[in-house]
């Protein structure tokens, strides 16, 4: 079997995560993998959260950080950026020492240089690059990176590669994993989902000003914000939009540390979501159509892929623009009807079964043409 090494940092949760796991799963049955990592890895428990069926005969991890060590080291990263990057450029110069062992390497975790060419899934541009002292600790080289396959989450990151690295790439979207119960649309119920770390950056306190207004217009929507707290950085923040949620709390929930099938539960019985933020890609938009809710989202970023650009009614670029918009489709039954027909399409986009096909023939083109 020809042997493959794959780069993954570490796994604390997140879409990019989801896309590393299922990587492995499409290649573990016909090559030989090996993971390198920062600390330990629970494959039963991240088996459990993404759906894969990853066993520790699957695949060889590989670490650098010491046991029952690494849980300090990463809450270390989630603290402070250089710290974090430190530790990566850690893992990228024992990755790139090892890299000619291997028939290919492959990075799950955007552009890098691996030490040879190989396949690079990027969720965004410059994660990696950090500061010349971290690229000195890797031996970091630009002109290797740009030599990589590259992958990208979406065409809106494609473009943006482009522009950055001068490299094209080709486009695979993340694999959707979330299962949820078939509920028919008059079953659900008239409220919406906004879900996500409750931080400045992902600005559920927009959401709440923009649905307030909706209501103020006579529609007795509800609001479930799904999510954990940004931690002590972000404490503020989270104080603001909970002090919000506490002054509206008889149409909006919070659901702060959901377990994952509390969080199924309440995405499959919402009839719409609301996202904010423009995303690079936006594994939460993907879950809501996935689910059967029709989403509303910001007109620009990798999430008009998720939604569909045939869908401009869903689409808003400032808080007034996204009143009218909700306001006319809630105003709709036929219109309604049009936008759930629209996005059954667009979920098939997400299966884990099109993902692994994808990334499958990647490999298999790359190997083809080393021969």
């Amino acid at each position: 079997m020809q042997k493959i090494a794959i780069f993954y940092p570490y796994f604390m949760g997140g879409g990019a995560e989801a896309v590393g796991l299922w990587i492995i799963q499409a290649l573990k049955n016909k090559y030989k993998i090996t993971l390198f990592t920062l600390g330990e890895v629970h494959l039963e428990k991240i088996n459990a959260m993404y759906g894969t069926s990853i066993s520790d005969t699957d695949i060889e991890i590989k670490t650098i950080l010491p046991k029952n060590l690494d849980i300090l080291c990463y809450l270390m990263m989630v603290k402070n950026k250089n710290i974090q990057i430190f530790f990566f450029h850690l893992l990228i110069r024992i990755f790139k020492q090892n890299c000619h062992e291997y028939d290919l390497v492959m990075s799950a975790y955007n552009a890098m240089d691996m030490g040879q060419k190989g396949i690079q899934y990027i969720h965004w541009i410059e994660v990696l690059e950090g500061k010349p002292f971290h690229r000195k600790i890797s031996a970091f080289s630009q002109e290797q990176l740009i030599q990589n396959i590259s992958v990208a989450n979406s065409y809106f990151v494609a473009d943006r590669v482009n522009k950055h690295y001068g490299i094209n790439a080709n486009v695979v979207y993340p694999p959707v994993v979330i299962d949820t119960p078939n509920i028919a649309w008059i079953d659900k119920e008239y409220a919406f989902i906004c879900s996500g770390r409750i931080v400045e950056p992902k600005e559920p306190h927009r959401v709440i000003k923009i649905l307030k207004q909706v209501r103020e217009k006579g529609f007795d929507i509800k609001l479930h914000i799904t999510g954990g707290g940004g931690g002590i950085y972000e404490w503020k923040y989270t104080n603001l939009v909970k002090k919000m949620v506490r002054e509206n709390s008889s149409w909006i929930t919070l659901h702060e540390n959901l377990p994952y099938q509390g969080y199924v539960k309440i995405l499959a019985n919402c009839k719409y979501g609301i996202h904010y933020k423009k995303e690079p890609f936006g594994i939460s938009i993907a879950e809501m159509v996935k689910a059967g809710a029709i989403p509303f989202v910001r007109s620009e970023g990798g999430q008009v892929e998720i939604v569909g650009k045939n869908n401009e009614e869903l689409f808003f670029k400032t808080e007034a623009e996204a009143v009218e918009k909700i306001i006319t489709v809630l105003s709709s039954s036929a219109k309604q009807t049009e936008v759930i027909e629209s996005l059954n399409n667009q979920r098939k986009l997400f299966s884990t079964q099109r993902f692994m096909s994808e990334i499958n023939d990647l490999v298999a083109c790359y190997f083809e043409t080393q021969i």
